[in-house]
């Protein structure tokens, strides 16, 4: 596999997991709460969401987290072998420029 068609097939996963967050998202939202994709490690099979805004602190959000989030991002994507919290002071924010 080319660079080149390995990058068009990671987008295209990303684009996939977008949907699928997108389709979590509202739920989140309904709390006052943001979900964030932070980082998708495809070596490690490992995915970094961050739950934000009124779900940072709530002790309500590991379980969404881990029993709802987790559940069905592994149910529809085999190769997320972790779902991974990133809390929110966890996370250096490039974008603001330290």
């Amino acid at each position: 596999m080319t660079t080149e068609t390995s990058a068009s097939t990671q987008e295209a996963f990303i684009a996939e997991l977008e949907a699928t967050l997108d389709e979590m998202r509202p739920y989140v939202e309904s709390h006052g709460g943001v979900l964030n994709l932070v980082e998708w490690l495809p070596d490690e099979g490992r995915l970094q969401l961050q739950l934000a805004g009124n779900c940072h602190g709530c002790p309500m959000s590991m379980v969404t987290m881990k029993l709802g989030i987790e559940r069905i991002v592994q149910d529809r994507f085999p190769q997320v072998k972790v779902v991974e919290a990133i809390r929110v002071e966890e996370y250096d924010y490039p974008e603001l420029g330290a």
